[in-house]
């Protein structure tokens, strides 16, 4: 059968109520529902071609041959969207990134959504939404909260069918801005992945967990609302408690640098002289610092005057994974 050859873009995002911790590792279904907004400035593009000549699948990532870890996460969720599709032809993979990868600013989330969206439009394959949102998932759990646009509730489900994303508000709900402080490009030490496996054995867990699942219903009321301090401070404890686990988990995992604590401070402080901002931290040293459209400017500035921040990458509400005609070969 022809094949077309597709691109898609698509936003990381930042978790609100996080996803730490898994029930099924194999299908990436979490613990707990989560709730999070697309970064529209911090976007990757995929090109993907379906080839029958091809003996092998051929990727690159940010110009470069990926590595084989990386291209055997990319092969696997091909073969996926093989099964489905019915086909056998391998595939040449092209993706890049605005923004640093593997540094907690959820590549991953936004690279398996468009490879997912790419891919499947390849193939000939015509998924829903809300299908599409599970097979992204199965890539990397975090990417299915990159299908839908704006700001977006992930169901945990007890099954692959049952766990999905929806969109909860538009990205033109609400004026939030994700002002991210990097302080890392590096990749980090240890992966999400990882992260997700070992956090079972933290005395932690079930406490964060339970908290997860209490502040879940007032962040997404909030979010409709556009109640920016209920939310703010349910989003920034979150992140805390987040860490916390992975602080405790066998072997522990410390993703903070002194860097990310003096902006932790740094955020309170300006909080406590009147500049409304609150934090969050995925799965690195990076800080999110969460304002309303009003204030950004000023946190902004704030963000640039310490000397630890090498860049700050602002965010407005994002889109969802769409189709785009500007391929990478």
């Amino acid at each position: 059968m022809p094949f077309v050859k597709a691109t898609a873009l698509s936003c990381a995002n930042i978790a609100f109520i996080k996803y730490w911790g898994r029930k099924d590792h194999l299908l990436r279904l979490p613990l707990n529902s989560s709730i999070s907004m697309n970064l529209d400035n911090a976007t990757t593009v995929t090109t993907v071609a379906f080839d029958e000549a091809l003996p092998a699948d051929e990727i690159e990532i940010g110009g470069e041959p990926a590595s084989p870890h990386a291209a055997r996460r990319v092969s696997e969720h091909l073969d996926r969207i093989r099964a489905l599709a019915g086909i056998t032809a391998r595939a040449r993979v092209a993706s890049r990134n605005s923004f640093p990868m593997g540094a907690g600013i959820a590549s991953s989330a936004s690279a398996f959504a468009a490879l997912t969206v790419a891919a499947c439009a390849s193939a000939g394959l015509q998924l829903d939404e809300r299908a599409l949102t599970i097979l992204a998932r199965q890539g990397s759990g975090s990417a299915c909260r990159s299908i839908p646009a704006g700001f977006v509730e992930w169901h945990t489900g007890d099954t692959s069918d049952e766990s999905f994303a929806e969109s909860i508000a538009p990205p033109d709900h609400w004026d939030l801005r994700d002002l991210i402080a990097i302080v890392q490009t590096e990749h980090k030490e240890v992966g999400s992945s990882k992260g997700h496996e070992i956090a079972g054995p933290s005395p932690f867990a079930a406490a964060r967990l339970a908290e997860a699942e209490r502040a879940l219903p007032v962040v997404r009321v909030a979010i409709l609302a556009r109640d920016f301090t209920t939310f703010g401070e349910e989003a920034e404890q979150e992140a805390i408690r987040m860490h916390a686990v992975a602080m405790t988990s066998r072997p522990s995992v410390l993703y903070w640098s002194p860097e990310t604590v003096r902006i932790m401070h740094a955020v309170r402080q300006w909080r406590a002289e009147g500049l409304e901002a609150y934090f969050s931290i995925d799965a690195g040293a990076n800080v999110h610092v969460l304002c309303q459209g009003k204030d950004a400017p000023y946190v902004e500035a704030a963000l640039h005057a310490l000397l630890d921040v090498r860049e700050v990458l602002a965010n407005r509400p994002g889109p969802g994974t769409q189709l785009v005609e500007h391929h990478l070969f």
